[in-house]
């Protein structure tokens, strides 16, 4: 102890320079829009690129199953494409899916990723320079991940939909029956659909899809299926507990999915207003 004593006395003068000059920053970019914003993007650069090779080592170690997703999708692609003489086939598709043209994917990879939180959230290796922007939707070929909400040059922080902020629009696969998706920050694996009318036919198993009433989400993208369900207090609508599709403890890959048409949507609702 007298040896630390020693040591802050004979460098009391260097000590208090660096405690002076580390105050004298935190005012500046305290007190400054500029200097604030440029430390702010700095420090999101830095963490990125710490993400990054943190997560080369670790798809290194689940590359077997990550491949093993990539052939799944790619059988799943080839199914469509083989099929695609058949007219009825492809209405069906595009009936299924509705993007028709109206959706633009950018593939991604996920370098930071949160789930034991209440608020999470999701680091990409994508960002401006890579033309994405905040409100882009992120999903994988088995569900939603979540929505874009900060950009930098190269990296993307994503809400995650296991986020007390995210209310995502979503309905039934099998009526147009709908409610909003969240999270009560309990299990990453299962989500809550509120707001389901008693009318809905609710069963067990039923699968969970995108309503795609909002410019984020296409219609029709998978969620989860149902894995159990009650009445809220008034009796007029349902709760929903929703098993994910998707492992959100085990995030490789990703699409961050731009809507063409949604600039030209919101001008009309302005319009509108």
């Amino acid at each position: 102890m007298q040896q630390i004593f020693n040591f802050l006395i004979q460098n009391k003068n260097n000590i208090l320079f660096l405690l002076l000059l580390a105050l004298s920053l935190f005012l500046t970019i305290q007190t400054h829009s500029f200097h604030k914003s440029r430390f702010i993007s700095s420090a999101n650069a830095v963490t990125g690129g710490v993400y990054s090779w943190a997560n080369d080592i670790q798809t290194y170690l689940h590359l077997d199953e990550y491949n093993e997703r990539l052939l799944e999708e790619n059988r799943e692609l080839r199914n469509i494409l083989t099929n695609l003489s058949d007219t009825t086939a492809v209405e069906s598709y595009l009936d299924s899916t509705s993007f028709n043209g109206d959706y633009f994917f950018r593939a991604a990879t996920v370098v930071n990723n949160n789930y034991s939180k209440f608020d999470n959230y999701l680091t990409i290796d994508k960002g401006e320079s890579n033309s994405i922007v905040p409100e882009y939707g992120v999903v994988t070929s088995q569900g939603i991940i979540g929505i874009v909400d900060r950009v930098n040059t190269n990296f993307s922080r994503v809400i995650s939909i296991l986020n007390s902020r995210s209310k995502i629009n979503a309905q039934l696969n099998k009526t147009n029956h709908f409610g909003s998706l969240i999270w009560d920050g309990k299990d990453p694996n299962i989500v809550q659909l509120i707001d389901v009318p008693r009318q809905a036919p609710v069963k067990k198993g039923d699968t969970i899809v995108t309503g795609g009433r909002s410019l984020i989400f296409p219609k029709g993208l998978p969620i989860g299926s149902i894995e159990d369900f009650n009445l809220d207090a008034t009796g007029s609508y349902y709760t929903i507990n929703i098993n994910l599709f998707n492992d959100m403890t085990n995030i490789g890959y990703v699409y961050v999915i731009e809507n063409k048409n949604k600039e030209e949507i919101e001008a009309l609702k302005e319009q509108n207003e």
